[in-house]
């Protein structure tokens, strides 16, 4: 199984393409919607990685495919600046037991 960066950040792409994944830089959202669709119906593609930022642009999107197909595994990784959600966990856990 491969996996894929997709990242509007071009230091992300350059890091994550140093360490071995397959990146692609996406200039605007509309180019990240494409390749995100692209790379979901792919069949030899196990992970798709996303920054926060990018997760958040297209999060209807991602949320359907995590919702309906076994793969892709979509992540979401913090971007250069960290996360920008710093209450992520605990908003987490509180939708996960009904708060």
């Amino acid at each position: 199984m491969k996996s894929l960066l997709l990242s509007t950040d071009h230091d992300v792409v350059r890091g994550l393409r140093l360490a071995g994944f397959q990146s692609v830089f996406c200039k605007d959202r509309s180019i990240l919607l494409e390749k995100f669709t692209q790379g979901a119906k792919e069949k030899e593609l196990g992970i798709i990685i996303l920054t926060e930022v990018d997760f958040k642009s297209i999060e209807k999107e991602v949320v359907d495919v995590q919702l309906h197909q076994k793969t892709p595994l979509v992540v979401m990784i913090p971007g250069p600046n960290g996360l920008q959600d710093k209450d992520f966990i605990m908003s987490y856990i509180k939708a996960s037991i009904g708060m």
